[in-house]
């Protein structure tokens, strides 16, 4: 079996690793500490899971995500994440992952997600399967950025950690004009119209650290 690992904090790898020597001892483990480093391993080489931290250096972790699924659409990902379950879980399930854990969960929760994935299962809290019920009874009202697209709020949460229009775009290797699109996008899905106003939302809803 093997598993890529991709965190950027090598202290988690290590403890990861030594969970899945415990559990499955014949496991081959690969790392991946930021996005460029995940998407040059799941092209060079095949895998049987990857465990996926959203949170990464380089392009969105959300992005990663829907990558990964483009060019590997059997292979189940398992978003293990310090993001919150409220924010993320559902975004992240609808672009593909299997499963959706955060790293206050134990590591018997972690070893029970990552059986229920590699038999073709899907994993997620209870909390959050009473969530999605409600979501398909229709009776849960979306917070606004939910409607977001992936690339919408990827650039709202680089804008809550300070990032100017133009550092935006040269990060994400797009044109000021594209970030500006987005930024309007936002906005006007929204209704919050200042940086400041975005800034605090984020911090509010706990999309950025």
């Amino acid at each position: 079996m093997r598993v890529l690992i991709v965190d950027d904090h090598e202290i988690l790898r290590r403890g990861l690793k030594e969970i899945f020597a415990d559990t499955f001892p014949k496991a081959v483990i690969g790392e991946a500490s930021n996005s460029r480093e995940a998407m040059d391993l799941i092209q060079r080489q095949e895998w049987c899971l990857i465990l996926l931290e959203i949170n990464i250096p380089g392009h969105s972790g959300l992005a990663v995500l829907e990558e990964m699924k483009r060019l590997l659409p059997h292979t189940p990902v398992l978003v293990l994440t310090a993001y919150s379950e409220e924010e993320f879980a559902i975004r992240c399930l609808k672009l593909g992952a299997s499963g959706f854990l955060n790293k206050s969960q134990t590591s018997v929760e972690l070893v029970a997600g990552v059986k229920k994935v590699l038999a073709g299962g899907k994993y997620v809290s209870a909390t959050l399967a009473e969530r999605l019920a409600s979501t398909l009874g229709g009776d849960v009202r979306h917070a606004p950025h939910e409607e977001l697209s992936s690339r919408e709020l990827q650039v709202l949460q680089m804008i809550a950690q300070g990032e100017t229009i133009k550092e935006i775009a040269s990060i994400l290797g797009l044109s000021g004009k594209t970030v500006g699109t987005y930024r309007n996008r936002i906005s006007k899905k929204m209704s919050l119209t200042t940086n400041v106003a975005l800034t605090r939302y984020a911090l509010k809803n706990r999309l950025v650290d």
